[in-house]
């Protein structure tokens, strides 16, 4: 029965390789190294301490014949299924799956990316704000205030001064809308007294069409039904401001600790230097969103008293009109004068004339003495710079991107001249 089991348990182990005991993964704490000849029972003779070779026993399937010697892996004691194969990196398949994966996720990103585009944009404005409103908050910081009253302070500031605005706009507003589209058919009846307009409708009947469309009861429905889309595009801005607010809050609350994240991630070697670049930007930054909205408040301001001095009608919404398009680079005051002088030309010609030099005499003023002491010390950025900044960024987001190009292209000119111009230098 002995010799039975001996040969049973021989030919066992001349297939399966032999596994140390639990007690000797020291090696240090047996005189022999394991081998094949390791397990009780093994008529193979135990190889050398400390030898790599054992001899093969006739019975060694895999041997080239008896008595050879093969070299043991210490590995396949720890890997009883054998060694793994070579990787698949080089093999065609994979690197064409790994090439399709890739391609798609790049794919999903940029699909992702498209239809987050509205938050992306509410968040970048966001941040914007609260860079721009940070300068109040260290100035109320630098008067022995914390900075969290400070931020109250100005946020609650902000807050009211929306809530002012809209209180002093909303009335007279709808009020002079309601006055425009009454006294819509005396327009077109002034415009048909005009020599040249009147040659004009006289080949073509523009304005008897016109007249007789505003005149019908199709103009009230369609408008019933555009008040309805004006409507939910007045819910949508007031969703979309409100979330403006609460991110520019909690942007304003935590500015601090997320420039401190940003630089945390830079190495330690280098975060100094990147230190002092980003709060130059940040500060560039800032400058110029404080710098602009008090831009075009002032112009804002400065219409009105003319328009109303002037009599024009619509003097609140034009001056708001204005102000709103001055914050747009290059386009937007000239597109805020248009639309300004066109009302001053259906109140009179004179007005619409007084109107015109008004806005030049006024553009020429902001350009050359009100901007520079308010972008003295913020942002310097060639004109060039200006036109490239502002044309990419409207076209990448629109209005947001053209108020935005410009202060990244000042960000752009900093890194270009603090960090690339030097290293070429020392190449």
């Amino acid at each position: 029965m002995s010799d039975t089991g001996s040969s049973e348990r021989a030919d066992i182990s001349s297939v399966f390789p032999s596994f140390p005991a639990e007690g000797a993964e020291n090696p240090g704490a047996s005189d022999a190294a394991p081998t094949d000849a390791g397990v009780a029972g093994d008529p193979r003779p135990a190889a050398p301490s400390g030898s790599s070779e054992v001899s093969r026993t006739a019975g060694d399937p895999a041997g080239d014949g008896a008595g050879e010697p093969r070299k043991i892996d210490p590995k396949e004691y720890e890997q009883p299924f054998g060694r793994p194969g070579r990787p698949l990196r080089s093999n065609p398949f994979m690197f064409g799956l790994t090439a399709a994966l890739g391609v798609l996720t790049a794919w999903l990103l940029v699909q992702s990316i498209a239809s987050a585009g509205s938050a992306i944009v509410l968040i970048i404005v966001s941040l914007f704000l609260a860079i721009g409103l940070n300068p109040a908050v260290e100035a109320l910081q630098r008067r022995n205030l914390s900075r969290r009253l400070a931020i109250t302070i100005v946020f609650g500031g902000v807050i009211a001064f929306f809530v002012a605005f809209g209180l002093a706009i909303v009335p007279p507003l709808t009020d002079q809308t309601t006055g425009f589209i009454q006294h819509l058919p005396e327009y077109v009846q002034q415009l048909q007294n005009h020599p040249v307009i009147r040659s004009v409708d006289q080949r073509y009947q523009v304005l008897e069409k016109l007249q007789q469309y505003v005149t019908s009861g199709s103009l009230a429905s369609q408008m019933f039904g555009g008040l309805l889309g004006v409507a939910s595009v007045v819910i949508s801005a007031l969703f979309s401001g409100l979330t403006v607010l609460v991110l520019t809050l909690y942007f304003l609350g935590s500015l601090h600790s997320i420039k401190e994240t940003g630089y945390r991630l830079v190495p330690r070697s280098r975060r100094t230097r990147v230190r002092l670049l980003g709060d130059e930007i940040l500060r560039q930054i800032g400058g110029y969103v404080a710098g602009n909205l008090i831009i075009s408040l002032i112009a804002g301001g400065v219409t009105f008293v003319f328009l109303s001095v002037l009599k024009v009608p619509y003097a609140l919404a034009l001056a708001i009109f204005v102000a709103v398009t001055d914050l747009i680079p290059m386009v937007g005051a000239v597109a805020g004068a248009v639309v300004a002088s066109g009302v001053g030309f259906l109140t009179s010609v004179q007005v619409g004339i007084a109107c015109v030099i008004f806005f030049i005499v006024y553009q020429q003023i902001e350009n050359y003495v009100i901007s520079p002491p308010v972008f003295k010390s913020s942002v310097a950025v060639p004109p060039i710079a200006t036109i490239i900044g502002a044309l990419l960024g409207g076209a990448l987001l629109g209005i947001v991107g053209a108020l935005l190009g410009i202060p990244l292209a000042a960000a752009v000119l900093l890194l270009v001249r603090e960090v690339v111009f030097p290293r070429q230098e020392r190449v």
